[in-house]
């Protein structure tokens, strides 16, 4: 009978669920990252994670219980030194699961899970946080206000400045060439051409 055995079989025998799980674990300590079921990736996590954690405290004691999980000298090499070395400021949570939809065949729920530290897009993402914003009255308000008591200063200040530079022409000054046309048809004088006076 299986009273409170709540964890996930795998619908295998104990003998080959540990032999699977020990495989998987080495392939994700060698790969960094394998393509697997949610429920085995599940059942992965807990199986991975203390192996982990163990591997922070570089013994003879702690290769040899690692080893006789993992049976594998290559994994256990990789593990002590490179992936503790990663891992050792992280207290827990070393894997990730990230689901990535259903297997064609048979509908299985499919997902990567990968070690945490040896994601780079992921970290550099983590490394940039964005600025936190309050949705406050009295912050909105006060900052809201400033900038509009501030504009129309802005404003006359440019005026100023600008009022000096642009010479001011009056509507007399301007030459007015069909005014000087018909006053001179009137007198009989010949007025000067005004395209002259606009180039010179």
């Amino acid at each position: 009978m299986r009273h409170n055995k709540k964890f996930n079989h795998l619908g295998r025998k104990s003998a080959h669920r540990g032999a699977m799980l020990s495989n998987m674990a080495t392939s994700l300590i060698m790969h960094k990252r394998i393509f697997t079921t949610v429920p085995k990736a599940k059942e992965l996590r807990k199986f991975v994670e203390p192996i982990i954690t163990r591997s922070k405290e570089d013994t003879t004691h702690s290769r040899r219980e690692v080893f006789s999980l993992l049976q594998s000298k290559a994994a256990v090499t990789e593990l002590f030194q490179t992936v503790s070395q990663k891992v050792a400021d992280r207290p827990g949570g070393y894997t990730r699961i990230i689901k990535t939809g259903f297997r064609l065949g048979d509908n299985a729920a499919m997902c990567f899970i990968e070690l945490v530290d040896f994601n780079e897009n992921m970290l550099s993402d983590g490394g940039a946080k964005k600025a936190k914003t309050r949705r406050s009255r009295r912050k909105g308000g006060a900052a809201a206000a400033a900038p509009a008591t501030e504009a129309p200063k802005a404003k006359e200040v440019k005026k100023k400045e600008e009022a000096p530079v642009q010479e001011t022409v009056s509507e007399e000054k301007l030459p007015q060439p069909e005014a000087a046309q018909a006053d001179a048809k009137e007198t009989g004088e010949e007025t000067p051409s005004t395209e002259g006076d606009v180039k010179a």
